[in-house]
């Protein structure tokens, strides 16, 4: 799966999980720059990608991630 694909699926995860169809998300993207993206918001977004691709975030992962770029390279690395 290419890094588009990627990017493509998370922002659909994001979309439906903050129900907001016209949500953009890049490489840069943190919880500062979504309105709602709380540490409750967060857990449950870390289940939906995970559900999505079918992996499972580490700990040091979860914590590790600084953006949605830093995500969606995990999730590449696992998909190889």
């Amino acid at each position: 799966m290419s890094r588009v694909e990627i990017f493509a699926k998370i922002c659909e995860v994001f979309r439906y999980e903050f129900d907001d169809n016209s949500l953009e998300i890049g490489e840069e993207t943190t919880a500062a720059d979504v309105e709602g993206w709380d540490s409750l918001k967060h857990i449950s977004l870390i289940e939906a990608v995970e559900d999505e691709f079918s992996i499972r975030f580490t700990m040091l992962e979860v914590n590790g991630m600084k953006n949605i770029g830093e995500m969606a390279t995990i999730i590449e690395e696992r998909l190889k």
